[in-house]
């Protein structure tokens, strides 16, 4: 799945609340600090989720639109100097508020909301002594994709939605100065992403411009337009649209691509890991604790990753053994990389492999689960100007407010680097049951606050999505040993990135160490390599949550086996694991250890 990078765009999702009208939320908060309509620390703690849900939706209209909350599909974030200040203040403010009320006289379920509340905001505060908001921009994220994201990620059905559309499209400029004032102040403070990362970002950025307005994805809407808006206004809806692309956005892009090539790309730093920036240890050690939901220091996160790596090693030559191949692990995997009937020759025929592994997963479901989502989800190839530097597949949430499904994006760039034996785990991780499925069961929770809804934590949605794709032995995939060998070869990378991730940012490993060490575990094809190893550089921390959630979330499962005997039922189990949302790892730990007391006294 992909989140918007910690170390890229933090500004926009990284805390609790994005601190909209700052004297709206200021009035609201200090009246909730002081009490004086004397209400009950429930009705204070339901009163703060509310404020800060309306605050963080029109701070951030990006999130807005993704959610489907009304009204602020028209602008873009501030990401303005005084605007950055101001959101620090209310995140202390907002502490503070969470602080002030007293958890022992709330309910069970309020006090989960409470536990993940004050957590976010502790994390929010603590965040805040780090400039995050001066990376703005990496390979993977910033401004030269998120527009066209959030464009694409937008429901249009009346004439008001194409106008909001064009004021965002006029937006664009103010967007990127912004942007731009914030890298120009990371290079006079060397708070810059690794220059090697940013190769490929000014292309990104050129790649948005494009000779026939119409052609531009961030034109798309008006293509085809909802035959209900009369044809007078269709035309002068494209027309402004047009107007606003060639006169307003092109030129910003253009300017921002100058800014990157000439002076931004030039200045980045030559240094990889984060703990070479200012404040690096103590970053990677906050990012650590935030991206895994544990204590666990970067030296035991490494030293996890070895004894995994050995054990899937294992796993992966007794797979390679039963084919009767005549070779060594090397061997096998040059097989697997070389021989053309294991690739699609055509985008069409992969996008089409994927969905109709979806179609075989679908009637299974049942089966594992007693809650089952209602939102749709689809597969689509990842948009052209940005697969060259995306990874093999990533998850984007739907909203049923917003009429929008989920979707699956498959990355058809570089055919012969695409394999059909990976295809069956990928979508098990980002379409069920992983990604989508969790994602949206937790949309459509009932009676709990919409932070928790619509928030989550690394560990535990990477985690359950590596949990996913091992439940697809028990649903009958991966009798075929070559896909059996890709789902271990995936089970690896995750094992790999414990190594590389903390070797990158603990440990003074090089780039080129990191994908010498990828090569000799894995069997991902060399331009895979390269791009999740630069994924790792930009995005600290990130890739430890897949491994350390997932054997939580195994072991947790284990215990409950092992506690209930033959009361165990999987499918309430996982029911159990899903029903609350995204939870930290010690959260969901006491929880379903409370839940398999009560299974077990009936």
């Amino acid at each position: 799945m992909r989140h918007l990078p910690l170390l890229a765009c933090a500004l926009l999702f990284s805390s609790t609340l994005h601190a909209a009208p700052a004297d709206d939320f200021a009035a609201g908060g200090n009246a909730l600090l002081t009490n004086k309509e004397k209400l009950s620390d429930t009705d204070r703690l339901h009163r703060l989720f509310d404020l800060s849900w309306e605050y963080s939706m029109k701070e951030s209209p990006e999130f807005a639109t993704g959610v489907g909350y009304p009204g602020q599909n028209d602008r873009w974030s501030d990401l303005s100097l005084e605007a950055i200040a101001r959101r620090r203040e209310t995140n202390k403010l907002d502490l503070a508020l969470i602080k002030s009320i007293d958890r022992t006289k709330l309910n069970p379920a309020d006090t989960i909301s409470y536990d993940l509340y004050r957590r976010n905001a502790e994390f929010s505060v603590e965040g805040d002594q780090f400039p995050f908001e001066l990376l703005q921009i990496n390979q993977m994220s910033g401004v030269q994709q998120n527009v066209a994201q959030v464009i694409s990620s937008t429901t249009f059905k009346t004439t008001k939605d194409y106008e909001d559309l064009i004021a965002r499209l006029n937006g664009v400029p103010a967007l990127i100065d912004q942007t731009i004032a914030l890298l120009q102040k990371g290079l006079d403070q060397k708070f810059t992403p690794p220059q090697v990362t940013m190769r490929d970002v000014p292309q990104q950025v050129l790649n948005l411009i494009v000779k026939d307005p119409a052609e531009s994805s961030m034109l798309a809407p008006f293509k085809e337009m909802p035959s209900l808006i009369p044809a007078v206004d269709q035309t002068r809806l494209r027309e402004a649209a047009t107007d606003a692309f060639t006169k307003k956005v092109e030129p910003a892009f253009q300017k921002l691509h100058d800014f990157l090539a000439t002076k931004y790309l030039p200045g980045c730093r030559t240094s990889i890991g984060a703990d070479k920036l200012p404040n690096g240890d103590k970053i990677y050690a906050f990012t650590t604790r935030q991206e895994t939901t544990t204590e666990l220091k970067p030296s035991q996160i490494h030293q996890i990753g070895l004894d995994e790596v050995k054990r899937i090693r294992g796993e992966m030559d007794k797979v390679i053994t039963s084919t009767g191949f005549e070779g060594d692990f090397h061997a096998f995997t040059k097989y697997l990389l070389t021989d053309p009937k294991f690739y699609y020759t055509d985008a069409a025929s992969l996008l089409a492999g994927y969905r109709d592994i979806a179609k075989q997963i679908d009637p299974k479901l049942v089966e594992f689960f007693g809650i089952l989502p209602r939102l749709p989800y689809g597969v689509k190839a990842v948009p052209a100007y940005a697969e060259k530097s995306q990874s093999g597949a990533y998850y984007e949430p739907g909203s049923l407010k917003a009429g929008r499904p989920g979707y699956f994006f498959a990355n058809t760039y570089d055919l012969p680097g695409r394999p059909k034996w990976g295809m069956e785990t990928l979508t098990l991780h980002e379409a069920v049951p992983g990604h989508h499925f969790q994602i949206a069961i937790a949309q459509e929770m009932e009676n709990l606050p919409e932070f928790r809804k619509h928030g989550g934590y690394n560990a535990f949605s990477e985690g359950w999505a590596l949990y996913a794709e091992s439940l697809g032995y028990e649903m009958g995939f991966f009798k075929d040993p070559y896909q059996n060998f890709g789902h271990l070869g995936d089970e690896m990378l995750r094992a790999v990135r414990l190594v590389v991730d903390t070797g990158l940012h603990s440990m003074n490993w090089t780039r080129e160490q990191a994908i010498k060490y990828f090569e000799e575990n894995t069997g991902n094809p060399p331009h895979d390599i390269e791009v999740e190893v630069d994924r790792y550089i930009v995005w600290p921390s990130q890739a430890l949550g897949y491994k350390i959630g997932q054997m939580k979330i195994r072991e947790l499962r284990t215990e409950a086996e092992k506690e209930l005997g033959q009361k165990f039922d999987l499918r309430a189990f996982h029911d159990e694991v899903l029903k609350n949302g995204g939870l930290p790892m010690s959260i969901l730990e006491t929880h379903l250890k409370e839940w398999v007391a009560k299974a077990k006294n009936g």
